[in-house]
Parts: structure tokens; sequence; C-alpha cells
């Protein structure tokens, strides 16, 4: 194996990168070699490159050892291009006498390393402007090449866990491009999303003490894993009224979907404008006269409090006028499950208040963290919201959400975390809530000129809606075991090194593949450990644990049926 002199676009550390390093460690501490030739060029199409794995006789295997993912270097004239390996192999087996195996490795040029103008420090950018050609050497990446590469010194990072090539090199992401530009955690359950999450937005929250994160959390699992930084709202404590609803997610909760359906609707749009003129009418303590159809500016949609007992006097007033021929129907099922829901103790946080006051600014305020007194992240437990009503919660808040950040005109950026992303944004139109897949499918075309950012959490991507998944510029991968949901996510990846995602079934528990504009370059990365008191909640220990021992005695089993039957007694308004 021959070693190639240093240069300034090779060499390991200079007078500009401080002073000497230490001696190099492989990916257990141990002492490792400087970085050698390990191949030449013999084919270049592109941002592809094909390289001939050269042969060391003193070595037992014949020559070095290339694996999958492995960062490389390739000197030129002008620069020294960066590529990732792809793929290993050996198509040409020895015909007898001194021949010998051909081996291969394919690279994607990825990007490469010059001078910086402004300090003439050795700096990496995305994209090759001087490929390389046949025989130039390829040399294996050292420590210093891939701190130069991952670490980015110019841009503001947070630093999430390590390098799977060499775990002494931290794994960083471009904060603003990761947030700015929306980001995605895929996987399958158990591979640590929710910690690979909680590691990314612990981070931020570390250095960022005026951030405004709304996490939506629908399995109740993060109520510990940011302390006494999050707001923490569950639907005890929740207060959503139903007049900050638009038309579309009042009907929805409101009406029926039969052959009625239209009939209600009509009589709940007027309705909704009667009881919002009424209530402005009785705030300003003064009555216009109106002409018939003369709204007085007040329209269905407007975010405008009103009584839901000034709407059911309304459809009563309706009905008074109706003869016995016309169709009654209509009327009477609004009107019962309006009185339904009022009485309904699930419902309280948006349709029990008996008064109503226009507190739209202190709704806002707590859900958005404005301002955030000291705690910038609110964790909304949306797991005991009853599952009729849960599309339209989360509507209200990523509309909410939407137009707060309009209104503000981009000078209030905020993260929006939607966990188990695809249960109410998936891939079928027909199987999803419109509001709530119309609201968030506008976050993610057009938030991001108002600062308004999403981050998806699913452990399907396959059935996510594919106009929102296109969106997301970074995409962490973790651990995918099924073929549909791979290749979903490399048709909507855009990126130069796909093939790692050919390694989503083999990755550990808590290790991904991170592609897109959040990252300096793809990578695959092992996320840090948090604290115990961090961890997302799981309120299962494992069958092997709870079956060691008793875990449920009859007085426990007495205490749950208690809860169970109180919970249908409040639903019943008793």
């Amino acid at each position: 194996m021959t070693t190639l002199p240093s240069t300034d676009a090779e060499a390991p550390a200079d007078a500009s990168d401080g002073p000497e390093a230490p001696p190099f460690l492989d990916r257990r501490g141990k002492p490792a070699a400087a970085p050698q030739r390990i191949a030449h060029i013999v084919s270049v199409s592109g941002s592809q490159a094909i390289a001939v794995l050269e042969r060391d006789r003193h070595s037992p295997d014949g020559g070095p050892r290339v694996e999958i993912g492995q960062l490389v270097k390739v000197p030129t004239p002008l620069s020294t291009v960066v590529g990732l390996v792809s793929a290993v192999s050996a198509p040409t087996l020895a015909s007898g006498g001194d021949a010998e195996d051909i081996r291969l490795i394919e690279l994607n040029l990825a990007g490469e390393v010059v001078d910086d103008p402004d300090d003439g420090r050795l700096s990496f950018r995305r994209g090759v402007s001087h490929l390389p050609t046949i025989g130039d050497p390829v040399l294996s990446a050292d420590r210093y090449d891939l701190t130069r590469v991952y670490t980015q010194p110019n841009v503001a990072t947070i630093e999430v866990g390590t390098l799977f090539q060499d775990a002494a090199v931290p794994a960083r992401f471009i904060i603003d491009d990761l947030l700015a530009k929306h980001f995605i955690v895929v996987g399958t359950t158990g591979c640590g999303k929710s910690c690979a999450l909680t590691a990314i937005l612990q981070r931020v929250l570390e250095d960022h003490n005026h951030a405004h994160i709304v996490m939506l959390d629908v399995h109740n699992e993060y109520p510990t894993a940011f302390g006494e930084r999050a707001e923490l709202i569950n639907p005890s404590n929740l207060h959503l009224p139903f007049w900050l609803l638009n038309f579309q997610e009042l009907s929805a909760a409101l009406t029926s979907g039969d052959t009625s359906h239209d009939a209600e609707v009509e009589i709940l749009s007027d309705a909704v404008i009667a009881a919002k003129r009424r209530y402005s009418d009785a705030s300003s303590q003064r009555q216009i006269a109106r002409r018939p159809g003369d709204n007085g500016g007040v329209t269905v949609d407007a975010p405008t409090p009103f009584r839901l007992s000034d709407v059911v006097a309304f459809i009563d007033e309706q009905l008074g006028k109706l003869d016995r021929t016309q169709k009654t129907l209509p009327f009477r099922r609004l009107k019962s499950r309006i009185e339904t829901l009022a009485s309904d103790q699930r419902y309280s946080f948006m349709f029990g208040s008996l008064q109503v006051q226009d507190t739209m600014t202190d709704i806002l305020g707590r859900l958005f963290r404005v301002p955030n007194d000291g705690r910038p992240i609110t964790v909304i437990d949306l797991s005991t919201v009853p599952p009729e009503i849960l599309d339209v919660v989360i509507s209200v808040i990523s509309r909410l959400a939407f137009d707060l950040a309009v209104w503000s005109k981009g000078g209030l950026p905020m993260l929006l975390v939607c966990e188990e992303a695809h249960r109410y944004a998936p891939a079928n139109a027909g199987e999803s809530f419109a509001p709530t897949r119309q609201a968030l499918s506008r976050i993610a075309k057009e938030g991001r000129k108002y600062g308004l950012s999403l981050a998806l959490v699913t452990q399907r991507p396959s059935e996510l809606d594919t106009t929102i998944l296109s969106q997301c510029s970074t995409v962490v991968a973790m651990r995918l075991s099924t073929e549909r949901d791979q290749q979903v996510m490399r048709a909507n990846t855009h990126d130069g090194a796909l093939d790692l995602l050919d390694f989503l079934p083999l990755l550990g528990d808590r290790e991904a593949i991170v592609l897109g504009q959040g990252v300096g370059m793809p990578m695959r990365i092992r996320f840090a450990d948090i604290a115990p008191r961090g961890v997302p909640r799981n309120l299962n220990s494992g069958f092997s644990q709870s079956w060691s021992r008793p875990n449920l005695d009859r007085a426990g089993l007495e205490a749950i049926v208690s809860r169970w039957r109180q919970a249908g007694r409040e639903r019943n308004g008793s």
C-alpha cells in the first residue's frame, strides 16, 4: 500500500487548524493509521465514480477494508472531492497464474474541500466543480476530514449524537435549515423515534430560551421529557372554545354525515351568523337595524365569540315558523347534537363553558408561548381526547398556528411537532378529516414564508400524505422494515446519497440515516443518550417484566372498573 505525500487539501491539520491533534484512534479508541491511499479512479459518470481497490500483499486480507457509507476523498489539482462509498464488488475472478481479483468500489460524489476565500481555511461545500478523472487516488477520510465535512463551523448547529464511521466525531444538524424547512423522523415501532425527537428538541431548547414549540402528543409520551421548560396541557386544563373553529370544522363537529347533512350545514350557517351578530350587538350595547341579508360585517368563519344558546334559540325560532308539511328532521338533529356535546364532560374544553368571553389573546398566548415565561415548549396531551373530535382539535391548533404566523408577518417563528402524523394526514384522502389535512398541507407548502415549520414523526411514511412528505427538506430515517415504506422514502428524498437508504432495515436502535439540507452531508449517526428523566414515557414495561410477578389484584381491578363507570356517567351528563 502506497502512502501519498501530504498536500494542503489532504493534510490532517495546518497552522490555521490549531495545535497538533492527538493520535488517530479507531471506533474502539485504539490507535489507527493516518489516511492512506486505498484505490484509484477508473470511471466517472456524473456524480458517480468507480475505483479499483489497491492490493497490499502485507495485509492479511490483501488490501484495505472498505464499508458502504464510508467517507473517502479524491485529491484533484484544484480541490479535494469528497464522496461516500455506495457499493463494493469483485466482478472478475482470478483465472490462474499471477492474476488477481479486481475489487471495485462505487462512489457517490457529494462535495469538495476548498480554500475559504474569506479566511483561507479549508472548508467543505456541497456540489463538485472539479470532477476527478481516471487514475486519481482515492484516500480514506481521517478524523479531520470528517470534522471538516460534518461540523459546519460558520453556521449555527446542534450536536445530537456521533458519526457511525467515527464515534469521536460529533453529528451536528444545521439548526436554521432543519427548522425553517420542515423535517421528518421515520422508523418502525421501538427503533427510538421518540428518543431521537427528544434529543433534537432538548438540544434546540438548551441554546434557545425564547423558542416557541407546540407538540401534539397523541400517546402522552412527553410529559416529563422537557422538565420545567414545558407547559403541559391536557383536556382537563385545555381551553379551546368552539367559537375559534372555522365553519368547516364546526360543521364537521355538529352535523351528521347522512342524507340530511347539506340541510343541517345550511341551517347551521344561518344560525352561527345570527348568534355572532347577536353577541356582537350585545357586547356593543347597541342594536343596528339591518336590511334582509345584511350580516353587519359578520362572517361564518370569523374567529369572533358567540353563544351556543343563541344557535339553539335560532333553530327553535325557525322550527316555530315551519308548517307541518316541511321537513323538521335536520333542525331537530342539529339541535340534539349541540345539546349532547354541551352536556358531555369529555367535550367540556370546547363546548362546556357556560359563559362566553373573548379570550382569544389568552388562548393563543398559552398555546404558542407568548411570552414563554421560561417554558418555550407546549406539550398537548391528546391521548384522552374523544376520537370523533380529535381531528377537529388538531385542525384548529394547526390552523391557528398558521394564521398567527401570517398575521405576525413572520415575526414569531414557531415549530409544530406532529406525532403519528399519518393518522391525521393520511395518503388516502378519503380516510382523512379534510380540514386537518388542508391545514397541515398549507403549513408544509407556505409555512416557511411566515416562520412556521413542521416536525413530523411517523412509523408508516407510506401512509402519510405525499404532498406533506415531499415538503420535508431533512429526513431522519431510522429502521424501516417494510419495502413499501423504504420505496416511499427513496421516492421523496432528493439527495446524492440515496444508496444509504439501503441500510434502513439494518439500523440498530437510535441509529439513523440523515439526508437533506439540515446536515452538511448525508450521514449515518447514532443519537446521544438522554437523561433518564428526559426519556419519553412508555406505559408498557414489557411482558417479561410484568409477567414475572403479580401485576394487578382484585382491589386494583375494582378501582379500574370504578373509573371506567365514572367516565361513562360523565359522558351521559349525569
